[in-house]
């Protein structure tokens, strides 16, 4: 018989998957480096997304907005407290929580368009209003600039598995895919537990999980409230190896392009999220390959990554609507 893998043997695999890619990025170049890096930051994002959407049934558009508060909350706390990045990642999911707890009050009171809408305005107004205010950064934003690569890391053992230089963007590749890996880790550890059972009864019938005894407004709040500390925490970690807190990194395009990202995976496969992200990494090269045969004008170069998600997107929908066959987390 078949038995279910427990949680501290996942963690276990987890951590020698780690291992394995920290040291294949010794490897490969250094752009592939960082692409590593920014698919373990869409991991992190697309996981919020599917433990809000796909589990407990609730549609945010504003999601980017959320990595937006959790980015500018790294960089405040890191320039101007002076912690470590580490504490600086930590603040940003922090203050992405609290977001999401401020929000998903309104969660519970909302439901479909009306809460698409709601969380559509936010991604709207929240990159607007970090242009009025000075502290912000207006539309420069602020720098976030984590310093040298530290001395421990550049001469481990790992750092000299392959060939080049131990650069600026592996050591961002190290400190990103761990926190990746984690956070599926922690996500799944919620979506098989007690929580993850009332998200789904939730998301399947309100009325029936309220009559069981399940809070529905509030079980509404902790999902906000966790899926935000998650995009926030994706937020702080993408303006750290941007270098940058700024508007034009958390438009409204990013909130659509998580969304994208969620329904390629499948929204409700947690491990698909891998395959959600490694698209939406791999759709601006692409785009800018097929630019280049079409001429290499600066419209169709600026607008084609665009055009390419939001077709993507609809061909999803159309012909695999439940998303990539991955194993589906129970």
């Amino acid at each position: 018989m078949h038995k279910r893998i427990s949680s501290l043997a996942r963690l276990g695999i987890f951590a020698a998957i780690g291992l394995v890619l920290i040291a294949l990025s010794g490897f490969v170049d250094e752009l592939r480096v960082y692409q590593g890096a920014e698919v373990a930051v869409y991991v992190v994002a697309i996981a919020s997304i599917t433990l809000l959407t796909g589990y407990s049934g609730q549609l945010s558009l504003g999601h980017g907005a959320i990595m937006a508060i959790g980015a500018y909350a790294a960089t405040l706390a890191f320039n101007g407290w002076h912690i470590p990045w580490m504490a600086a990642l930590a603040v940003g999911a922090l203050a992405g929580a609290v977001a999401g707890y401020i929000l998903g009050f309104a969660a519970a009171r909302l439901s479909g368009p009306y809460l698409a809408g709601t969380t559509l305005a936010l991604a709207v107004g929240i990159p607007s209003l970090a242009n009025q205010f000075h502290v912000l950064g207006g539309e420069q934003g602020l720098t976030f600039d984590i310093g040298d690569v530290p001395t421990w890391a550049s001469h481990s053992w790992l750092a000299k598995i392959g060939h080049g230089d131990f650069t600026t963007y592996k050591w961002f590749y190290w400190i990103t895919v761990p926190i990746a890996l984690a956070t599926i880790w922690v996500v799944r550890n919620i979506l098989t537990g007690p929580i993850g059972r009332r998200f789904k009864a939730m998301r399947s019938n309100p009325t029936a999980a309220s009559l069981i005894g399940i809070r529905v407004s509030s079980t509404k709040v902790a999902a906000f409230t966790y899926s935000s500390s998650l995009a926030g925490l994706a937020g702080a970690m993408l303006a750290m190896i941007l270098g940058l807190s700024a508007p034009l990194v958390f438009t409204l395009t990013l909130s659509f392009t998580l969304v994208t990202g969620a329904v390629l995976s499948g929204v409700s496969n947690l491990y698909g999220g891998i395959i959600g992200a490694m698209v939406l990494v791999a759709i601006p090269e692409l785009s800018a390959s097929v630019a280049t045969h079409l001429g290499g004008s600066e419209k169709v170069t600026a607008n084609l990554p665009g055009v390419v998600t939001s077709l993507l997107l609809i061909l999803t929908v159309l012909i695999l609507p439940n998303g990539a066959r991955v194993r589906r987390s129970k």
